[in-house]
């Protein structure tokens, strides 16, 4: 038996790098900074500065909606590859190839957004195991009876 399973909360070091396959398939990669739980000897806290790659719908949503410094969750899995550079070398390369990234940012109105981007799934929602879709605020209730708080006209909606 084996697990390979990775929970970061951190922000976006820079913009992510957003591009496509050959086939057109979308694939994004950027740098989140997790902070370490502890500090060092001098009294200040260091990070870890992981790689991330995410595909389809999440590396578009990531690439459209995220900037430097925005505060996201991201689950996936750790991935090593390697390759040979121009110089002959061997390169060694461990990532986290991301499957679910939440977004954590407080929006320009001073909400949690609570967007999530997982697998193939639109920013803003998620999808139950009977494959409808569900629509989250900030606290993840699943539903909005706060008003018109996500800014949505009935004019948009597919029903």
């Amino acid at each position: 038996m084996s697990l390979n399973q990775v929970v970061l909360i951190g922000r976006l070091t820079k913009e992510a790098e957003l591009r496509y396959t050959p086939a057109g398939v979308a694939v994004a990669q950027f740098t989140l900074a997790v902070d370490r739980p502890f500090t060092n000897q001098g009294g200040e806290r260091e990070a870890d500065f992981i790689p991330v790659v995410v595909w389809k719908t999440v590396a578009e949503n990531v690439a459209n909606y995220l900037n430097k410094g925005s505060q996201v969750a991201v689950t996936g899995r750790i991935q090593t590859r390697n390759y040979e550079n121009n110089e002959g070398r061997r390169v060694y390369v461990t990532e986290v190839i991301g499957q679910n990234v939440q977004f954590l940012t407080p929006n320009q109105n001073g909400n949690n957004s609570g967007q999530q981007s997982s697998g193939g799934q639109s920013s803003g929602g998620s999808t139950n195991r009977s494959g409808q879709s569900n629509r989250q605020n900030g606290s993840n209730q699943g539903t909005n009876s706060g008003g018109n708080a996500w800014g949505i006209n009935d004019a948009d909606l597919p029903f």
